[in-house]
């Protein structure tokens, strides 16, 4: 399996400011100290091209935001402050999600240590998104011809309101959004599918409820590739969160997902999305998790594979 990350781009951000920058580098060096980056490919996730943003960004947006010609109330939409080193890091953020999905295509799953950026609309970013890596990954996979239709399972406890915005009316992706309803963002943009939770929803009604939608949206998706949006903030402790879900919950849901992807033949690309303990060390672990369920996941799959082969021979 491929772990792609991208904190290798450092960016300085006002002291407490409540974006938790460090949890990227903090999570690769977590992974390479309990040897699961040593036994994967641990990779640095390359620049997404103009180019390519342009397959879900409008030139106009990419231009002023390269060139630092955004308003102030562009700014304090995204609530990031600009900077050069900003946008050479989330060029990375993208194309650290478009090397994950190329990689799945081959190894049946691959991850990015970061990534989800799944507020930035086509035409402008908001809520810490400046360009929405899965909108471009997957437009990358379909201009590639390496696709047909795609599937966003979006986990994250804020509605993946960009993503839905930019795929709206392209009928070769499937979003689907599992959040708390009361949160952010506060004027919705309709998925595919939106399943919006009550305050304080837990494990015991989460996880059947997911259970279902998973079954409906991947019939109705007929999708040939997924990408996952996993988000560690729907744990109880999140700042940002509203939901209730237990680190065991959250690794429920993961397990879900993927076997659910698994049972329908889909390549995935995993990121972290969102997560923002009142302990980040906390959000650490929680993502490590999702990375060392998705490794069992993609070892599983590799057993079973060398299995049929060993049985067709």
């Amino acid at each position: 399996m491929k772990l792609f990350y991208y904190d290798q781009h450092p960016v300085s951000l006002p002291p407490n400011h409540r974006f938790p920058i460090e949890k990227y580098r903090l999570l690769r060096e977590s992974l390479l100290a309990e040897g699961l980056a040593e036994r994967h490919e641990l990779l640095p996730g390359p620049a997404a091209t103009t180019d390519q943003l342009r397959l879900a960004h409008a030139d106009d947006y990419l231009t002023r935001l390269a060139e630092g010609q955004l308003t102030a109330a562009e700014i304090r939409r995204i609530g990031l402050p600009w900077s050069p080193q900003l946008v050479q890091r989330v060029r990375h953020t993208v194309g650290s999600t478009i090397a994950a999905a190329r990689a799945a295509l081959t190894d049946g799953v691959a991850v990015s240590l970061g990534g989800g950026t799944h507020h930035a609309c086509s035409d402008h970013g908001e809520g810490y998104c400046l360009y929405n890596d899965t909108a471009v990954a997957a437009r990358v996979l379909r201009s590639e011809n390496k696709v047909r239709r795609v599937v966003v399972i979006d986990c994250d406890v804020h509605q993946g309101n960009g993503t839905a915005e930019i795929t709206r009316s392209d009928n070769t992706i499937y979003t689907f959004s599992i959040h708390a309803e009361k949160n952010f963002p506060y004027r919705k943009i309709p998925s595919n599918l939106d399943l919006g939770l009550a305050d304080g929803t837990g494990d015991a009604e989460y996880l059947p409820l997911l259970e279902i939608a998973l079954e409906r949206v991947l019939a109705q998706a007929t999708a040939d590739f997924a990408f996952y949006l996993a988000g560690a903030d729907p744990h109880v402790n999140d700042k940002l969160g509203r939901l209730a879900l237990t680190a065991d919950g959250l690794a429920q849901r993961d397990r879900l997902v993927l076997d659910a992807c698994r049972t329908a033949g889909l390549p995935v690309a995993v990121t972290m999305a969102g997560g923002y303990g009142r302990d980040i060390q906390e959000t650490v672990g929680l993502y490590r998790q999702t990375v060392n369920i998705t490794a069992e996941f993609a070892n599983q799959s590799s057993a079973s594979a060398s299995t049929a082969m060993e049985r067709s021979n």
